[in-house]
């Protein structure tokens, strides 16, 4: 259960400049520190991306030796294990600090709760749970794949208010406005792989590259669900970026293991933009982590449009997938339905 403190300005602060980092951690989080004295910001850092420092030691080394006997907010626990870098703990205690306020805790099972009780040893002041929730969510990905092995799944549609995503000739573009679509590139350089069904690529030639940003420095990998379509097939079809990798899970158990491999191989979140029979292949296999709809304020209409959601079709209303924590909010012209099945 997640603490009520409510919110902080400082560690506010800290969640802003982690998420400068947006897209360039992984398979890192995504962590912002400040050091507070006397009321007053007097350092500040972030992680920037994988193998540099931590944002601890950037807010430190800002603060100099105004850090002795100051406060220090962090959204992540501090490290407490030597990996690519030393541990955090370290630093703090070498600091001097006085005072850590922590937004959320290691979720590794395995390092859960052990920095904060260094620094507790060390004489130094530890509060936990501000923003925790924030904290949370902005490194859902790296949560859950950390404590499973398998990369968190988002999967996002646009479609109109009557649920459609294409007309029966298979026409999409464009359903929703400039602002969702800027959305979806932003989620780009969120995701370590992008995936789509093989008649989207058939049929739209998607690139799933992020392009709006120049020189963007790690593309999500391409992944397309198909019994038929050919790597070569594909790459002609989507143009430049990573080769595209074809899979053909058939079974909830084959989905299970398919993304305990990328586990594996270090991706934390994947990023699915369609179609329709892939979004209900995945909701049915169970592996869907969240959902983001765009619905535009139009109506589509038609017997055979396609809709959002495919795949078999249930028998009861009691077999409706149940969405947690649902939110709403607009997005230019359109408005983003949001909500977590697991």
């Amino acid at each position: 259960m997640m603490n009520s403190i409510p919110s902080d300005p400082f560690m506010s602060e800290a969640l802003t400049l982690a998420r400068q980092a947006w897209g360039r951690t992984s398979p890192n989080p995504m962590v912002g520190a400040v050091v507070v004295r006397d009321g007053r910001i007097v350092g500040r850092g972030f992680h920037p991306r994988a193998g540099e420092p931590h944002a601890e030691v950037y807010a430190l080394r800002d603060a100099g030796e105004r850090a002795r006997g100051a406060t220090l907010y962090v959204t992540l626990e501090p490290c407490s294990t030597f990996g690519r870098t030393p541990p955090c703990t370290e630093a703090v205690i070498a600091a001097g600090i006085a005072r850590v306020v922590v937004g959320a805790l290691d979720p590794n099972p395995k390092h859960a709760g052990k920095g904060i009780e260094i620094l507790r040893r060390a004489g130094i002041e530890v509060l936990t749970g501000v923003e925790e929730l924030a904290c949370c969510t902005l490194n859902e990905a790296f949560f859950k794949w950390i404590v499973t092995g398998r990369p968190f799944v988002l999967l996002k549609m646009a479609m109109t208010l009557d649920g459609r995503i294409a007309t029966a000739s298979g026409d999409s573009q464009w359903i929703t406005g400039p602002a969702a679509r800027e959305r979806v590139q932003s989620w780009r350089q969120w995701a370590d792989a992008v995936m789509v069904g093989g008649g989207t690529v058939r049929r739209d030639h998607p690139g799933l590259t992020v392009r709006n940003v120049p020189d963007w420095p790690r593309q999500p990998r391409r992944l397309v669900v198909s019994r038929t379509l050919t790597p070569a097939a594909a790459t002609a079809a989507m143009g430049p970026g990573p080769a595209p990798e074809i899979l053909a899970p058939d079974s909830p158990a084959a989905w299970n293991d398919e993304l305990l491999r990328l586990g594996r191989e270090q991706v934390t979140a994947i990023l699915v933009e369609g179609g329709g029979e892939l979004a209900g292949t995945l909701l049915q296999a169970g592996v869907v982590d969240k959902l983001e709809f765009h619905v535009a304020p139009k109506i589509l209409g038609g017997t055979h449009s396609r809709p959002v959601v495919g795949g078999g079709d249930p028998v009861k209303l009691a077999e409706a997938l149940a969405v947690k924590r649902l939110t709403v909010e607009p997005l230019g012209e359109d408005f983003i339905f949001s909500g977590y099945l697991h």
